[in-house]
């Protein structure tokens, strides 16, 4: 079957996107896909691998989507403060997951050996978050760490957001800058630490 005019991988990866934000990643199947292109399932075919292969793209999709956004909080460019700079970049993460809930989850899980493009969008999130913290004194594996929890720390916040875990009436805002500053005078306490063992 030849390819039909106007179909191709760009248009098919929007849609799914779409699909995924509105009624959820699972939701993405190449039967409801097509008919929301209105082609025939087959016709998917011709410019991507299967299920599989889609939900692939849309994880790649989603990290570089990330990227972009948190971007305009480094450290390297932003010019603004650096506290500023960090309850900014928790900010547009969260913003990033209202407002894309299902690309992001396409995202979540850690890149198979032989998905170099999705380890690659992947790498490009950490490093910037690595600069992102390194004026506190994180360096090596203390900042990875700190990567480590500032995106489990988001993550489950907006995810819990996302399935209604939130139920008493205080302002979602008010409650991440709260979490936010909480992380980093707990940073600034452990470095403060460091420093002060050295000395002794």
């Amino acid at each position: 079957m030849s390819p039909r005019a106007g179909l191709d991988q760009s248009t098919i990866l929007a849609a799914a996107a779409l699909i995924a934000d509105e009624q959820g990643l699972e939701a993405v199947t190449l039967a409801l896909l097509a008919k929301k292109l209105n082609v025939r399932s087959p016709s998917l075919y011709n410019h991507i691998g299967g299920l599989q292969h889609l939900r692939a793209q849309l994880a790649v999709m989603g990290l570089r989507k990330l990227y972009d956004e948190l971007r305009r909080t480094d450290v390297d460019e932003a010019g603004m403060p650096l506290d500023d700079a960090v309850h900014t970049y928790c900010n547009v993460y969260v913003a990033f997951v209202r407002k894309h809930p299902g690309l992001y989850a396409a995202g979540v899980k850690a890149a198979a050996p032989d998905e170099t493009e999705l380890a690659e969008a992947g790498r490009k999130i950490v490093a910037l978050t690595v600069r992102l913290l390194h004026p506190y004194g994180l360096d090596g594996d203390a900042a990875l760490h700190a990567v480590r929890g500032l995106r489990s720390m988001l993550h489950g916040f907006a995810t819990l957001e996302q399935a209604g875990g939130f139920g008493m009436s205080l302002n979602l805002d008010e409650s991440l800058r709260s979490m936010v500053q909480l992380f980093l005078a707990g940073i600034r306490a452990s470095m403060s630490r460091s420093i002060h063992n050295e000395q002794q």
